[in-house]
């Protein structure tokens, strides 16, 4: 039995020993083996690696990707006609030398992250300063970029390389600060508020004119209108004023007989009229009597004209 154990036991050992002598490198990142603190060799290539076991020898890794920081800080620049902006901004990176890398920066991303960010920060306050907001917002935008690029280049390649890569920079806002924002916006407010205003004016003004050109073509339409109507309606009287006469002239007695039963329709036109007279006596009535007019020039006493 004491044999068998010691043979498990000893099996144990054995995989445990071979298990922290064998490492794997993913294809994105690359294994850095350390020998008593230093380094002892970057392993680049994916895959199963040996390496001697702890604490002889140390495993760690580094991310190989390409990396992305995003500003994190709003305070404001100063352009060069002293205006304070705000910009976000963003920058594609990557580490190219891990041994260059551990030795200058740091042991993970966030340290080349951190000291990045200072960097890029002092490269866009540097260039903001040397132009305006005009071109912040033109298509000198790109230069400032690309001078950005150069400068923070220069920096992490310099005598105490980086070992990173910076492959590419990017302005993604430029805006006013917060108070100067406001107040732009108060003008732009105010600067549209007078335009509606105007026009609201202007059309309540041409509005105005358009109704009393319409009202005086009304009254010259309606006077018009009247004017001819009143020409024509005297004409038509005319007209039948001659007519009744030449009629009337060709026979008298047959035009007092008419006129007669014009002022009867007249005055008993309607239902429920009632007229008061004595029909033996009155003039009125000399037609119903059968009676003639006592000349042809002599009209009925009431005989109404319509």
């Amino acid at each position: 039995m004491n044999r068998i154990g010691f043979i498990a036991s000893s099996i144990l050992v054995a995989l445990a020993l071979a298990s922290s002598m064998l490492f794997v490198v993913d294809q994105r990142q690359f294994g850095v083996v350390y020998a008593l603190g230093q380094i002892k060799e970057v392993v680049a290539q994916p895959g199963l690696h040996v390496k001697l076991p702890p604490p002889f020898q140390n495993v760690s890794y580094i991310d190989r990707r390409l990396l992305t920081l995003d500003s994190t800080d709003t305070e404001s620049m100063l352009t060069a006609e002293k205006q304070r902006v705000v910009i976000d901004w963003y920058v594609r990176w990557r580490i190219t030398d891990p041994s260059q890398y551990i030795r200058n920066v740091g042991l993970d991303e966030t340290a080349g992250a951190n000291q990045l960010n200072r960097v890029v920060r002092n490269a866009f306050q540097e260039e903001i300063n040397r132009r305006t907001v005009r071109d912040l917002i033109s298509l000198k935008r790109d230069e400032l970029m690309n001078d950005v690029k150069r400068e923070v280049l220069e920096v992490v390649k310099g005598s105490k390389p980086w070992g990173v890569d910076v492959v590419d920079v990017r302005i993604t806002r430029v805006d006013y600060v917060e108070a100067i924002t406001e107040s732009v916006y108060r003008r732009m407010e105010a600067e549209r508020k007078r335009v509606a205003n105007e026009l609201r004016s202007t059309g309540a003004a041409e509005g105005e004119k358009i109704r009393a050109d319409a009202d005086r073509q009304r009254e010259v339409a309606i006077a018009n209108a009247y004017r001819d109507a009143q020409k024509i309606k005297g004409e038509g009287d005319a007209e039948a004023a001659r007519v009744y006469g030449e009629a009337f002239g060709r026979d008298a007695q047959f035009a007092q007989f008419y006129r007669s039963l014009e002022a009867y329709r007249a005055s008993m036109g309607k239902k429920g009229d009632v007229v008061v007279a004595d029909p033996s006596s009155s003039e009125f009535f000399r037609v119903f009597r059968g009676g003639t007019a006592s000349g042809a020039s002599q009209p009925a006493a009431a005989a109404p004209r319509r």
